[in-house]
């Protein structure tokens, strides 16, 4: 499901992007074109993604034992690295713009290709988050969190623009494409971040840690205590371990048996993940 969603993420990014071309040229306004230049990024963040998702689903091999997930992550550092030159670019044609703001001669047909283009990417966006959480997809939440601002983005512009030909203060046009640039900025830093905590194995977020400590209370029954419970997640796939302390006496077999059915209860949960548990005696239990 997460390869089809990042493949037809290309044309989708593609038609948006062809669209507010076709609005900056038919308005001439700088803020449209800062709007059409993010949309390249999501043309170049889109075949990125696809190539990502792809290469994550590969199955773990001699090289990479953990799996090839990480690879999503790449990818959504790579878009905001992109997403920060687009900003960069747009500061560029804005602050030329403002000695001599102007606006073309059909403006209001511009702006209403611009907001076709953004519904299509407020349809998507939400498609693609949906997507990207239930499948656990850093590469396409990344893309569907840019695309959601690319579409606040064009709203503002559109509202921007309206207002510079209400009042006939046309350099309200290029003032408006700063500050959708530094919008941009903000967003290109986010991604990174987010991006970089996975790429450095940072810890779960809390909902999920707690879902796990849930599933390994609620199945223990027989053992006497977890405890140093440690997860991470690479894209889809979750990576946790905890020590279960089981009485001196308890068979290595029932011991076994225990094991499974946590692992069995996780990995329904959570599948394709991975639990490791460290069996201990009840001298290790932690008060």
């Amino acid at each position: 499901m997460s390869r089809k969603f990042a493949l037809w993420s290309i044309p989708v990014a593609l038609l948006v992007f062809l669209l507010k071309l076709l609005a900056w040229k038919m308005t001439g306004s700088v803020a449209l074109l800062s709007d059409a230049l993010e949309s390249t990024v999501n043309v170049i963040a889109a075949g990125l993604a696809y190539y990502a998702v792809r290469l994550a689903d590969k199955p773990a091999d001699s090289r990479h034992p953990y799996g090839h997930t990480k690879a999503e992550y790449l990818s959504a550092v790579a878009e905001g690295v992109m997403i920060l030159i687009a900003a960069l670019l747009v500061i560029r044609e804005a602050v030329a713009a403002l000695p001599n703001p102007h606006i073309e001669d059909a403006p209001m047909l511009g702006i209403g290709v611009n907001v076709i283009a953004a519904i299509i990417n407020g349809l998507w966006a939400y498609a693609l988050l949906r997507v990207g959480r239930r499948n656990r997809s850093p590469a396409l939440q990344a893309s569907a969190r840019h695309i959601f601002t690319d579409v606040l983005t064009s709203a503002g512009v559109v509202v921007g623009v309206i207002l510079a030909l209400a009042t006939g203060w046309l350099i309200l046009d290029p003032i408006l494409a700063i500050l959708v640039a530094l919008n941009i900025l903000r967003e290109g830093w986010h991604v990174i971040s987010e991006s970089v905590d996975g790429l450095m194995d940072a810890s779960i977020d809390s909902d999920t840690r707690a879902e796990v400590k849930r599933i390994i209370e609620q199945e223990m029954d027989g053992a006497l205590q977890f405890h140093d419970l440690r997860a991470r997640s690479s894209g889809a796939v979750l990576f946790a371990e905890f020590h279960l302390v089981v009485g001196c006496d308890m068979a290595v077999g029932d011991a076994h048996d225990i094991c499974d059915r946590i692992e069995k209860a996780l990995e329904t949960q959570f599948p394709g993940s991975s639990f490791t548990i460290h069996l201990e005696p009840d001298t290790e239990l932690k008060k």
